[in-house]
């Protein structure tokens, strides 16, 4: 445990990161597991663009990777027309 001021407050803001960063991937993977189980395209299609912008967000905020989000957002797009096909 550290014993000055700015370990301290620094230990504070690692765990509140921590737990939005975390936030932020879990709803990313629950709402692409929801696009697999969804049967309408047009559903689909609403969760897609919803992905998009949660990936794009997450990204644009350090939370992953620029060219993981497009990579997953690639692998979704392909699961898509896959399904529409």
């Amino acid at each position: 445990m550290p014993q000055h001021k700015s370990p301290m407050k620094r230990m504070k803001t690692d765990k509140k990161r921590a737990a939005r960063n975390n936030y932020v991937k879990r709803t990313i993977k629950t709402l692409a597991k929801e696009m697999t189980t969804l049967t309408t395209g047009e559903e689909k299609e609403n969760m897609l663009s919803q992905l998009y912008s949660q990936l794009d967000k997450a990204a644009k905020k350090g939370v992953i990777h620029q060219r993981t989000a497009s990579r997953r957002k690639a692998r979704l797009a392909a699961a898509f027309n896959k399904s529409k096909a």
